[in-house]
């Protein structure tokens, strides 16, 4: 069918219906032509990675300029299937360019009419019973061109060239090396991998995902991020049903340089950690791993050594960061939560200064922003404002905190729609608590709160007092959610018929 073509005819067959070799070759045409546009559309041109051998050219280790081209199946631009059954020799014949120059190995799908037959009773009845669909491997001089062709390497061939060779580097070829980087890959979807696999790597992830989180998130081990991201995307795709054979072994590669590059880290900066027995073995995994990627053959084998030799690492560094951090987190947890419960109690009813920096029951903390509602220059350096409120009104009070003591503020009380703002010179990844002052006679309300976009646990505010009504009301943004050095705040009310009040707004962090 031509590239113009508008649509597609079928026959359709019926009783006394005489077909004609006209009938039937539009049926083949109509199957081919299908299932080409299934390949355009679906899988793109390109060499079907981990496919028999994926087309993979090697040099033949015999210092010549002939190369080998492993069995595998490609698709071209046209969505001609590219099938290589035997491996395939291929010389270069340096004659045939101008150099210096670069070659391509290309491959191309062609056909060939085949069994031909002649009827003696009538010649008029002969042709050729069967179309051989075929492939060619070729050196050509000028850019392959997808629709039509293949590219399987490259090669910068110097004036002098005597052999070909693999490249020491496959990331930067030098001349005369075998050039891989170009080699286009169809699209595939879905997994050749056996279940029983499937569910060792998502156990292997999902502890590789706890420790390398705790390394990174508790102990500020930099370099271990690059390896949980690794990770957590490795997971990511496993749960889209995208890994197979074809990408793991890129996949690997990523997560074992990242693995080197933490253990370079640790070894520089963290000799406490370093010294360990489990260290030393976790290292050596690594390295047994990175030489049987470098010696190639992505293998059944090859897999299975790196769901073993991962799980025997996530279980070392276990023993190291996370075993007693997680015992002592476990003990300590009910004290810490009742010491930072103390903390905001104490800051609810303080009527003294809110000054740059407060000691309250042990825990130090500094100030990094403030915002005095009503003061102009405060609101706007802040982008403070009151967004869609069905009654918004100022109001001055003079009030007195718990203690007795009197202050006197004026602010804003708005229902309906929401507050917002912005707060600066915040440290990243260290929690946030937020003191708003308030009039607690109008309390009992909820509100919503994102930061960055991101949705945080809602701001309550139990209760009311109607003779000491000052009170700083906390929240918490948690350190998860501060990965900036500004925040932008919305405060969304969400209880029916209460106004929320604001006179003034305090920042602070852990000092």
């Amino acid at each position: 069918m031509a590239d113009d073509f508008k649509g597609f005819k079928r026959l359709n067959f019926f009783t006394g219906f005489q077909t004609t070799a006209d009938d039937w070759n539009d049926l083949v045409r109509y199957q081919v032509e299908k299932h080409k546009l299934h390949n355009r559309l679906f899988h793109g041109p390109g060499v079907l990675p981990g496919a028999l051998g994926g087309l993979k050219v090697a040099a033949r280790g015999r210092a010549d300029l002939s190369v080998e081209v492993a069995t595998g199946y490609a698709i071209d631009g046209e969505g001609n299937d590219i099938y290589v059954a035997e491996p395939e020799i291929k010389t270069l014949n340096p004659g045939d360019f101008k150099l210096p120059a670069t070659a391509y190995l290309v491959v191309k799908y062609a056909e060939d009419l085949t069994d031909f037959v002649s009827y003696k009773a009538n010649l008029e009845y002969k042709g050729h019973r069967r179309v051989a669909e075929k492939v060619k491997i070729d050196w050509i001089i000028t850019e392959p061109d997808i629709a039509r062709e293949v590219e399987l390497c490259r090669v910068q061939l110097t004036k002098d060239v005597k052999r070909i060779t693999d490249a020491k580097d496959p990331a930067e070829p030098k001349a005369n090396e075998i050039d891989l980087r170009f080699v286009p890959a169809a699209g595939v979807v879905g997994t050749t991998l056996a279940p029983a696999m499937l569910r060792d790597l998502q156990e292997m992830l999902g502890d590789a995902r706890q420790v390398y989180g705790h390394m990174f998130h508790s102990l500020r081990i930099l370099t271990a991020s690059d390896v949980l991201n690794t990770v957590s995307s490795l997971d990511l795709f496993m749960r889209l049903g995208l890994v197979d054979k074809r990408n793991l072994p890129s996949l690997f590669e990523m997560l074992f340089d990242n693995q080197e590059a933490l253990i370079q880290d640790v070894e520089a900066n963290y000799p406490q950690f370093s010294s360990k027995k489990e260290f030393a073995s976790f290292k050596k995994h690594v390295e047994l791993l990175q030489n049987m990627f470098q010696e190639g053959g992505f293998s059944q084998e090859f897999l299975v050594n790196v769901v073993g030799y991962q799980k025997k690492s996530t279980e070392n560094l276990t023993t190291i960061f996370s075993a007693k951090l997680k015992q002592k987190a476990r003990e300590a947890e009910p004290a810490a939560l009742g010491a930072s419960e103390a903390v905001l109690e104490k800051l609810k009813v303080r009527s003294d200064e809110l000054g740059p920096t407060l000691d309250v029951e042990g825990v130090k903390l500094k100030l990094s922003d403030t915002i005095d509602v009503l003061e102009k220059r405060s609101e706007a350096d802040h982008k403070f404002r009151i967004v869609d409120a069905r009654d918004k009104y100022r109001t001055r009070q003079k009030l007195k905190y718990p203690d007795g003591v009197i202050v006197e503020d004026v602010g804003v009380a708005f229902e309906g729609g929401y507050a917002e703002w912005e707060c600066s010179n915040i440290v990243p990844n260290k929690d946030v608590i937020v003191l708003m002052r308030t009039d607690y006679v109008h309390g009992d309300w909820e509100a919503e709160v994102t930061v960055n976009g991101k949705k945080i646990p809602n701001c309550v505010c139990k209760g009311d007092d109607r003779r000491f009504r000052w009170r700083n009301w906390p929240f918490k943004i948690p350190a998860e959610y501060v990965g900036d050095t500004f925040l932008s705040i919305r405060l969304t009310p969400i209880t029916a018929d209460r106004d929320v009040n604001l006179f003034r707004l305090w920042f602070y962090q852990p000092a």
